[in-house]
């Protein structure tokens, strides 16, 4: 796509092009003028690669209520219910909506095709073969590029909220593009920029998911919730170079099993079950025996041996399983595939209402970004399409109140120029903190958390937040003042603004993940602490932090 020219107004923002951001676009009113910001280009998230599918009770032997049930279930009791009723009740109007944009689901003659999935009491899982993402993704871009009213505005990076000084209104963004920082403003911002996966050393998240839009929201003082809640997967290709492509649990049902370097099937060692225990179990299983065996275990690995299922089963039930791993040079037929477990949703986030709201006006969160209380402790799968889809929806109610229009007469433009061997030095700091961070957060905060440990990070990161705010980038991004643009003279200013924002936003987010990890001292759901290994009644509340506060808030469960 060429290089746009971009204006410094629209009357919507949306920031993040995953399912939640390319379908809240669609979903505005068609004559608001939308400026949707992806920092990559528009087919890359963390959406596209989900294999699983989207959950919707759209069969005669299902319904929205039992939907419900199983979501309240896996939510280890912190879903507020009416939220997960609204969730259930929108879905079947939502998939119609979605193959009325030409989303091609897999079908059993006219009947859309329904699987099972884990802790599912119905088959309810819509797909499209193990790519379903991949498809939503696709569709719902080709119809936003032929939206006359959305301007795509890619290889940009969102920098922070650009607040009213006196009503503390959400009017714009300050964006990093062209080798300019630029002050957009809005009539209201919608966050979508998906989860904060590269925050743990193993993750399935791709390399864009750096947690921005709540990073974003916490600097300006919104109000976000649950955030040391992730689910783990326990069993994602771990070669070097490749992507961590999820291995299904299916695979593990249809006989495979879990070894070690010795060949033994260790996880008995840690549950009657073996590698058919729950998914969390498994994942702590691996983490423990890690721990205790490997010299580095926040890069090292198991095994999942496929030899045990008869050949062509695995060719029939597994086919893209086998084309991944063979493009990484593994022969699922002849060798185990390595893999460890890995961080691959995050159930908290900025708190909205059922309009996407948060607590600063003119501010929306959707998808992944926010914590809408559908999820709980513990996500069910193929909700989290679902809820993209749903709370995007929602935006086709959005009424702007008119922005006052910004003094633009006498705008300054601010230099960025530093030496050569400065800037050097300050990236190669940078470099080295933006894979220091993951590691220490996946020791620390990762399948296991112990108090002592949390402490010990909480301090590191607060040392390298120090640290980070005395670079001399980053004290002349603080100092610039809207609308003022600032311009880089440097030829790899991109690439340096870049690890610049990802370190930025992994700083806080890891401060904010490890925080309210320490804080909820017992364990529910994604979050398992071992001096505190059992749920408490006391701690069935949500954890909401603002700013450096942290409190606690009753669940709403009627």
């Amino acid at each position: 796509m060429s290089e746009i020219t971009l204006h410094n107004q629209f009357d919507v923002l949306v920031v993040g092009a995953g399912a939640a951001g390319l379908y809240t676009a669609l979903c505005l009113p068609q004559d608001l003028q939308v400026g949707l910001i992806t920092k990559d280009t528009i087919s890359l998230s963390a959406s596209e690669w989900a294999q699983g599918g989207i959950a919707a009770a759209v069969s005669p032997e299902d319904s929205p209520q039992l939907h419900v049930e199983d979501t309240i279930a896996a939510g280890a009791g912190l879903c507020d219910r009416s939220v997960v009723e609204f969730l259930a009740q929108e879905a079947s109007l939502c998939i119609k909506s979605l193959v009325d944009l030409g989303v091609a689901f897999d079908r059993r003659g006219n009947e859309l095709a329904l699987t099972l999935e884990a802790a599912h009491s119905r088959h309810r899982v819509l797909h499209a073969a193990d790519t379903t993402g991949s498809q939503v993704i696709t569709t719902l871009s080709a119809q936003v590029l032929q939206r006359s009213n959305i301007t795509v505005i890619q290889q940009a990076l969102a920098l922070d909220l650009w607040l009213h000084p006196d009503t503390k209104r959400a009017q714009g963004i300050s964006l990093f593009y062209q080798s300019q920082v630029r002050w957009i403003q809005a009539g209201a911002v919608i966050l979508a920029t998906g989860g904060g996966g590269q925050v743990f050393a193993q993750t399935t998240n791709p390399a864009i998911s750096t947690g921005d839009g709540v990073a974003m929201a916490w600097r300006a003082k919104a109000i976000l919730r649950d955030l040391e809640f992730v689910q783990f997967h326990p069993t994602a290709l771990t070669k070097q170079g490749a992507d961590r492509f999820l291995i299904s649990e299916a695979v593990r049902g249809e006989g495979a099993h879990l070894i070690d370097n010795q060949g033994r099937r260790f996880a008995f060692d840690y549950h009657p079950s073996g590698e058919l225990a729950p998914r969390d179990i498994v994942s702590r299983a691996i983490f423990t025996h890690l721990q205790k065996t490997e010299n580095d275990p926040a890069t090292a690995n198991v095994w999942l041996d496929m030899r045990p299922i008869p050949p062509d089963k695995i060719r029939y039930r597994f086919p893209n399983i086998v084309k991944v791993c063979q493009r990484w040079g593994i022969d699922v037929f002849s060798e185990p595939i390595p893999v460890a477990p890995a961080a691959h949703y995050w159930m908290g986030g900025i708190q909205t209402d059922l309009m996407n709201q948060t607590n600063i006006p003119g501010l929306y969160a959707v998808g992944e970004t926010a914590s809408t209380g559908v999820h709980g402790a513990n996500r069910l799968a193929s909700n989290s399409l679902l809820e993209c889809i749903v709370f995007g929806a929602q935006m086709s109610r959005l009424q702007l109140e008119k922005n006052q229009p910004v003094q633009t007469a006498h705008l300054s433009l601010d230099r960025f120029e530093v030496d050569s061997k400065e800037i050097d030095d300050e990236y190669q700091y940078l470099k080295e903190l933006r894979s220091e961070i993951p590691r220490l957060v996946w020791q620390s905060a990762g399948i296991c958390r112990q108090q002592s440990s949390l402490n010990k990070a909480i301090s590191n990161i607060e040392s390298w937040q120090q640290q980070f705010s005395d670079l001399k980038l980053s004290k002349f991004l603080s100092s610039l003042h809207p609308p003022n643009p600032a311009y880089f003279t440097s030829s790899n200013a991109q690439q340096y603004l870049k690890l610049w924002t990802q370190v930025h936003n992994l700083l806080d987010i890891a401060y904010l993940i490890l925080k309210s990890a320490a804080y909820r001292t017992e364990s529910r759901g994604g979050h398992y602490h071992l001096d505190y290994p059992h749920s408490d009644p006391n701690w069935q509340v949500h954890t909401l932090v603002q700013n450096h506060h942290w409190w606690k808030e009753s669940v709403r469960n009627h």
